[in-house]
C-alpha cells in the first residue's frame, strides 16, 4: 500500500507545480484546477490499481519491452504534463456549470474504465461463476496450446462492457483524456497531444489485439467475434 502512494504522491508533483504557477499569476481560475483534478483521479486510480494491469493482454503479451518501458518512462510523462504546463501561465474560465460538468463526466468515465476492467478481472477470478450486471456472466472457454504443447483456457467475457464492443474500455479512457484538456479550450492544438496520440494508440491496439487473439485462441475468438462484432464503439468501429 505505502509503496502505491509513494507513486501516486510523486506523480502530483508537476500538476501541483502548475496549479501553483497558475494561482500566482492569476489567482484562482478553474480552467487548470478542473484539468489537475481529473488527472489526478486517473493515475490515482492506475497506481491504486496497478495490480489490475498485471493481467492486460498488453502486458502479458508485448511484457516489459521497449515498446512499453520506453513509452512509460519517457513518452508518457511528458505528454501527460503538457496540459498542466501549457494552463499554468493562462487563466482560462470555464465557470461553474461547465467546471462541474466536465468534471462529472470525466470522473464518471474513469469509473466506467475501472468497472469494465474490474468485470473482466471478477469473471476470472471466478472462473465464471458471478454475476455481471446482475445475470450470469457469459463466457467462451477458449482453449489455448503453449510452445510446450500444454493446453490451456481462457475465458472470453461477452456480457456486461464487454458484450457492448470487444475494447469498449478504451472509449471512456478517451472520453477522460479529451475532458482535462478541455478547459485548455481550441486556441491551440498542443493541450490535445495526449488525447490525439492515445486515439491513434488505442485504434492500433485494436487491431494489433484482434491479429494476437487470433492468432492464440483460433476458432474461440472467431466465435467471440461474431457474438460481440464492434472493435470499440458499438454500431460504429
Amino acid at each position: 500500500m505505502w509503496s502505491r502512494l509513494l507513486h501516486i504522491f510523486a506523480g502530483y508533483h508537476w500538476l501541483i507545480n502548475g496549479i501553483l504557477q497558475n494561482y500566482e499569476l492569476h489567482g484562482f481560475v478553474d480552467g487548470v484546477w478542473v484539468s489537475a483534478i481529473l488527472q489526478m483521479v486517473y493515475f490515482t486510480k492506475f497506481f491504486w490499481w496497478e495490480s489490475g494491469y498485471m493481467r492486460t493482454i498488453d502486458i502479458m503479451l508485448d511484457r516489459a519491452g521497449f515498446y512499453i518501458c520506453w513509452g512509460c518512462l519517457c513518452w508518457i510523462p511528458g505528454v501527460y504534463a503538457s496540459v498542466s504546463m501549457y494552463l499554468a501561465p493562462r487563466a482560462v474560465e470555464l465557470g461553474f456549470l461547465w467546471s462541474v460538468f466536465v468534471l462529472a463526466a470525466g470522473v464518471i468515465s474513469c469509473m466506467i474504465n475501472y468497472a469494465a476492467d474490474r468485470q473482466k478481472m471478477v469473471v476470472r477470478q471466478s472462473n465464471g461463476k458471478c454475476l455481471v450486471w446482475g445475470r450470469p456472466a457469459e463466457v467462451i472457454r477458449a482453449e489455448y496450446t503453449l510452445t510446450s504443447g500444454q493446453t490451456r483456457t481462457s475465458l472470453l467475457l461477452v456480457s456486461g462492457y464487454w458484450g457492448l464492443a470487444r475494447h469498449f474500455h478504451y472509449v471512456p479512457e478517451l472520453a477522460l483524456a479529451f475532458l482535462w484538456s478541455f478547459p485548455a479550450l481550441f486556441f491551440n492544438v498542443m493541450p490535445y497531444t495526449y488525447a490525439i496520440w492515445l486515439t491513434i494508440l488505442l485504434v492500433h491496439r485494436t487491431y494489433r489485439d484482434d491479429t494476437k487473439c487470433r492468432q492464440k485462441y483460433g476458432k474461440h475468438w472467431d466465435e467471440y467475434c461474431r457474438r460481440v462484432p464492434y472493435k470499440m464503439i458499438p454500431y460504429v468501429f
